[in-house]
């Protein structure tokens, strides 16, 4: 019962906002939805493209500097909370947590994943692959469970946020988001957030514009969602596939184009398509090391160190409350 509650609940939460999005000018959707049980599926597909260099490089940082990233996190000694928003299946960071566990450090793990079908297979194999961990897994909105995660402990919080999540809002959410996020930690908490840095504007394109169409699926499968989810009736040989990349703005956005004059029924209330109009999908914000530095600063933190692969592809910034 409490399991059909809480979906009913998420569901009238994806219904509104999906209208909100449509209904708004121009269309957009939230990316958050774009992982139910086969958009998780498909992004591990995505992982695994050779265009898609994000991965590797975020991948390269854990595997080799997981240690020295421990020793920042613990220099002041101490039992703390280590909070993964958006844990997807912990491959990454698990190379963290084991060195947490190599180290001795009094922590506890608690992966917040808005998929409860990640949330539920972490808690199936977790436990096998690391048995000393001690940890809750939290399924629900970054901040409604961050909040709770503070309610559950009054220990230092060390947040994750990796993967260039940061990336799928623009500048002016981030910072929103960041603010926000600063004011649930408290002074000396540390976050550590993945930045994607500005490159060669034709290597990030591929990596959102692959040979294979694998990115397209992953934004028709949205649709598909909507259909199954929220009674939508997208036809999905209608929409086309579009991604572009700004290197002046460091912006890379995805757009499902309407190849007709179209409507759409979701939930009982009908949107109208005109023929090219564009539903912008996601967005992936690409940075340079000063725009890390100016968002950190308006956000209420303090940069205290840098973790990047070799080729400076991708960044794992230390911050701390200021």
């Amino acid at each position: 019962m409490m399991f059909s509650t809480e979906k009913t609940i998420t569901n009238t939460q994806f219904l509104q906002e999906t209208l909100a999005g449509l209904n708004a000018e121009p269309k957009r959707m939230y990316s958050k939805y774009f992982y139910d049980e086969t958009g998780d599926l498909i992004f591990q597909q995505i992982m695994n493209m050779d265009e898609y260099y994000l991965t590797d490089a975020e991948m390269e940082i854990m595997k080799y500097q997981a240690s020295a990233i421990a020793d920042t996190i613990s220099g002041e000694g101490g039992a703390f909370d280590l909070i993964e928003l958006g844990a997807g299946d912990a491959t990454k960071s698990i190379h963290l947590l084991k060195k947490f566990i190599d180290k001795n450090l009094d922590f506890k793990y608690f992966p917040i994943d808005i998929s409860a079908h990640v949330i539920a297979d972490l808690e199936l194999n977790l436990p096998l692959k690391l048995p000393a961990l001690n940890f809750q897994g939290l399924n629900g909105d970054y901040f409604e469970m961050l909040k709770r995660a503070t309610e559950i402990s009054e220990r230092k919080k060390v947040v994750l946020f990796m993967g260039a999540n940061i990336g799928n809002m623009n500048v002016s959410e981030a910072q929103e988001f960041c603010v926000n996020l600063r004011q649930i930690l408290a002074p000396d908490d540390i976050l550590i957030i993945g930045f994607d840095l500005k490159k060669n504007p034709q290597q990030i394109l591929a990596a959102y514009n692959d040979k294979a169409g694998i990115t397209r699926s992953f934004n028709l499968n949205l649709l598909n969602r909507i259909n199954r989810e929220l009674d939508g009736n997208f036809d999905l040989n209608a929409f086309e596939h579009y991604a572009n990349y700004d290197p002046e703005t460091g912006a890379c956005k995805s757009y499902l184009i309407s190849l007709k004059n179209q409507t759409v029924n979701i939930g009982g209330s009908e949107i109208h398509f005109s023929k090219d109009e564009y539903i912008c999908m996601e967005i992936s914000q690409k940075y340079a090391q000063p725009e890390i530095e100016a968002l950190a600063r308006v956000s209420g933190f303090k940069v205290t160190r840098y973790f990047s692969d070799q080729q400076k592809y991708f960044v794992d910034a230390v911050w701390k409350v200021a």
